[in-house]
């Protein structure tokens, strides 16, 4: 690294925006509750030769780069990474070191965002979004670079409340697509079946249904306990439960939307008893079936 020319910026063909903290809490104070993140940094750095950071004492930023081409490398702490196109790294806000560069024979092409907010770290904790996670794959898909224009381009126009809320909830979508890549890609070829998203379907199809974990098992020619362990494990919550959920959230549309009795709904989602259904609403929605009708009523 000695003889690296450092550059934090300035590669031809770039777009770059620093926002004012100063923005942000005004525009916090117009709108509370909508800018508990907010994106301090945005950039594009093409073919970024020579490009280096070094931050000593880590960033209170969380930092989201996209490479689409070329390489690149970082070090968190003593553990050094080296990514790659079609990769992402996302590093939450740290006081640890950090250092990233592009490579020198081919350096890196990246699309990239810093982002804080009071509510950064609670949200790094809650999305179990680490450190030493390392480079992730991701499909290619222009969507990705649409948002992040759209981002841009909302800022470049001025920090306007619209163009600030705009740039945030597209920040929010950015997020979960390479958080939740799966819910935005489709997978290609029929070798690609998703087991757990046609689980879900057939759910859906099957509300009426006394449903067990052995019946969904056998869908896929899979142990219950294998399965069970696939579905807990992407969607976080065991099959059984979600599939009551299901059909709570069905209960909710017939409750708002058909003049039914509770009995009629109950029987509809596969409960003969009324009474046991009506408990298994109160736990899932949080109200018995009659006040959640009477409240729909009233609008909520």
């Amino acid at each position: 690294m000695n003889s690296y020319i450092k550059r934090r910026d300035g590669f031809e063909g770039e777009r770059l925006i620093s926002i004012p903290e100063m923005v942000w809490k005004k525009s916090s104070r117009r709108s509370p509750g909508v800018f508990n993140l907010y994106i301090s940094h945005i950039g594009f750095f093409p073919n970024a030769k020579n490009h280096y950071r070094e931050r000593k004492r880590g960033c209170i930023d969380n930092i989201l780069i996209y490479c689409i081409k070329g390489k690149g490398h970082y070090i968190v702490g003593e553990k050094e990474f080296t990514v790659s196109p079609n990769q992402f790294i996302h590093l939450p806000a740290t006081d640890e070191y950090l250092r990233y560069w592009a490579d020198k024979e081919d350096p890196w092409s990246i699309y990239w965002v810093h982002f804080t907010g009071p509510d950064v770290r609670k949200m790094n904790e809650s999305l179990n979004i680490q450190l030493l996670q390392g480079p992730v794959d991701i499909p290619v898909n222009n969507k990705i670079i649409e948002i992040w224009k759209n981002i841009y381009n909302s800022l470049e126009m001025g920090y306007s409340t619209d163009n600030l809320c705009n740039a945030i909830f597209c920040l929010y979508h950015l997020i979960a697509i390479f958080l939740f890549p799966d819910k935005h890609f489709k997978s290609e070829g029929p070798e690609a079946k998703d087991i757990i998203n046609e689980t879900i379907m057939r759910m859906r199809s099957n509300l009426r249904l006394k449903l067990t974990v052995e019946n969904m098992a056998e869908w896929h020619n899979l142990s219950a306990s294998h399965f069970s362990s696939q579905f807990r494990k992407s969607t976080g919550i065991p099959p059984i439960d979600y599939f009551i959920h299901l059909k709570m959230q069905k209960a909710c549309q017939l409750l708002c939307n058909e003049d039914l009795k509770i009995k009629e709904v109950a029987f509809r989602l596969g409960y003969e008893d009324s009474y046991y259904f009506s408990r298994i609403f109160k736990k899932t929605i949080g109200s018995s079936p009659e006040v959640y009708r009477a409240k729909s009523k009233k609008g909520m």
